[in-house]
């Protein structure tokens, strides 16, 4: 996966789209290695996962345009639903994931970002979803991802007019958690750390819960959170939290 590295640093898994020349643009064997090292992943004990760009200058360009045309409608169709098959693991993916977006982050490289459960921003970073100055419309999840994490005034207004939103815009508007300072993936592993020091049960059934809540109605989703808070109350990382919160000592998880 010469166009993609993935390393382990402390707890975390670390993927690292590498065509710094192509600011990182999302080629087809691209995806394919992001799906591939997502297997990884899956099989290791990361307890989250970091996605950034090689260099200072991208996190994700986009995707390559060289590949698009030229494409017939059969194969633009099959690697169009490749793609968002892609990003949508990560929406149910056993641990949580995180964008560090590290200068541009456009039509796809904004996309895959849109699909992990959390971004974080350089300084830098720019954003944007600029398909329709192309006579194109997001492919891989943006119309759809968008608008579930700004509300759909904001995304319709960000697709349509194809602009770029910086990172304080970003910030302000929920796009980003958090602007970050210093050495970007120590920053990120940081931010991680707010969460990941908790079972990671209790996380995976509080992302589905919140997911639920853009899907369904307030009743269904109410019903489904308690069925959730049911699973959550069965396993040993509850039993362990409220013996510790009883003892007043801090409370060792161990995800079951």
């Amino acid at each position: 996966m010469a166009d993609l590295e993935f390393t382990r640093r402390e707890e975390f898994a670390i993927i690292t789209l590498n065509r710094p020349k192509a600011m990182n643009a999302l080629s087809f064997q691209l995806v394919r290695d992001i799906a591939a090292a997502l297997d990884e992943v899956e099989t290791s004990d990361a307890r989250a996962v970091l996605f950034t760009g090689a260099g200072d200058r991208a996190f994700c360009a986009g995707a390559d345009i060289k590949e698009l045309k030229g494409l017939t409608l059969t194969n633009q169709k099959r690697t169009t639903t490749f793609g968002q098959r892609t990003f949508a693991r990560l929406d149910s993916f056993p641990i949580p994931s995180i964008a560090v977006i590290n200068g541009y982050a456009f039509g796809g490289g904004m996309e895959l970002a849109s699909a992990c459960t959390f971004r974080v921003a350089a300084p830098n970073a720019k954003m944007g979803l600029p398909e329709i100055k192309l006579g194109l419309i997001p492919g891989y999840g943006g119309t759809q991802r968008l608008p579930r994490l700004i509300g759909q005034a904001r995304a319709l207004e960000i697709i349509m007019s194809g602009r770029t939103v910086d990172a304080e815009e970003a910030e302000r508007i929920g796009l980003v958690s958090t602007i970050l300072e210093g050495e970007l993936i120590e920053a990120a592993m940081a931010f991680a750390r707010t969460f990941t020091c908790y079972g990671l049960p209790a996380l995976s059934l509080a992302r589905e819960a919140v997911l639920r809540a853009s899907e369904t109605s307030l009743d269904e989703g109410l019903m489904a959170e308690a069925d959730l808070n049911t699973l959550a109350f069965q396993t040993e990382d509850a039993k362990e939290g409220m013996e510790a919160f009883m003892d007043k000592r801090p409370a060792v998880f161990k995800d079951v």
